[in-house]
């Protein structure tokens, strides 16, 4: 089993972006975090790397159900979806997939949340 899937746009880095955050929203994910890589790595030791973006998104609501069945399950959250640049023109959006994630947490009570959280993603990447 993988740990995330993935698709690859024909489009510039900034449109992906956009359009995975709208793609996200549809899907009743907000954005709690976003992380540029490229700005960080330059900022803090000064290295030129690809446009990458972590976005950090989250489902209130399936949120709260998995924190209520799990109290670390925090350490976890948000979701992870990733938008890199991988050549010019062409930009790929992975997002982690919960049910691996989950394997390592010992309580079957998260596995229905994780299918869900699965499922959501999973539609956000085909619908790009």
């Amino acid at each position: 089993m993988t740990y995330y899937f993935a698709k690859t746009l024909a489009m510039p880095f900034e449109q992906a972006v956009a359009r995975t955050i709208e793609a996200l929203k549809a899907e009743q994910f907000g954005l709690v975090s976003e992380i540029d890589i490229a700005a960080t790595l330059k900022a803090k030791i000064g290295v030129d790397f690809r446009p990458y973006r972590i976005l950090g998104a989250c489902n209130p609501r399936l949120a709260h159900r998995a924190l209520s069945a799990e109290d670390k399950i925090g350490t976890m959250l948000p979701c992870n979806v990733i938008v890199q640049e991988v050549a010019p023109g062409r930009t790929e959006v992975a997002a982690v997939d919960p049910v691996a994630s989950m394997q390592a947490v010992a309580n079957p009570g998260l596995a229905d949340i994780a299918e869900d959280v699965r499922g959501r993603l999973k539609t956000v990447i085909d619908s790009l």
